[in-house]
């Protein structure tokens, strides 16, 4: 399926948002936010991702 990821489009072979970082492994610490909406890192295993999705895998900025 294809999806968004942090606006660019990416063929994914998975389901779930773990299936993502497991073909992405993006740098720790990240959040991660599926259609705008946040995802616990709790369910990214059950987090299930559909063809259009639009996926933000982002890292934190320090400072103000």
């Amino acid at each position: 399926m294809k999806i968004l990821l942090n606006g660019e489009t990416l063929a994914f072979e998975g389901r779930t948002v773990a299936d993502l970082i497991a073909q992405t492994a993006p740098e720790k610490p990240f959040a991660v936010a599926v259609n705008t909406e946040f995802v616990a890192k709790t369910t990214y295993g059950y987090r299930e991702l559909q063809e259009g999705d639009a996926v933000d895998i982002v890292r934190p900025v320090v400072g103000g």
